[in-house]
């Protein structure tokens, strides 16, 4: 099965939204995915902080 294409990707997201959802839920929706995008291309580029230095920054 191919990959989805971006326009795929946002037209589900977008159906998934509750029928008396907002603009602004549907523009939180897809920057929320978008981050989230992000991060996962970030990681695979190799990008990431380790565990350790999380915990250490955040205090946790």
């Amino acid at each position: 099965m191919a990959n989805p294409t971006t326009k795929e990707r946002i037209l589900a997201a977008l159906e998934d939204l509750p029928a008396d959802a907002t603009i602004d839920d549907a523009i939180e929706r897809l920057v929320f995915l978008a981050k989230i995008e992000e991060g996962l291309e970030q990681l695979d580029a190799g990008q990431r902080i380790p565990h350790e230095e999380v915990t250490r920054r955040f205090g946790a």
